[in-house]
């Protein structure tokens, strides 16, 4: 198999770390994260953040932030009409 390279590897990066490129590019852009220490720090790097973003989307917003943010949802459509 051959590397598929930075650029390409970079350019997929979110889909392969999402299992949304077909298996052979899968394949190829694990080789290459395999053998290249840069990319594969990216790669860490993206992974990390998703990661923390998704825990973030879980978590309930405390009730007071909750009851500003419609408050203010309210107040703007309200101006709108």
């Amino acid at each position: 198999m051959s590397d598929c390279g930075c650029d390409k590897a970079r350019q997929d990066l979110e889909e392969y770390l999402r299992n949304e490129v077909c298996k052979t590019e899968h394949a190829e852009i694990r080789e290459h994260l395999e053998n290249c220490p840069s990319c594969r720090d990216e790669a860490l790097v993206a992974k990390t953040l998703t990661e923390v973003v998704a825990r973030a989307c879980k978590e309930t917003a405390p009730e007071t932030l909750r009851d500003q943010v419609l408050a203010r949802l309210r107040a703007a459509q309200s101006h709108a009409h």
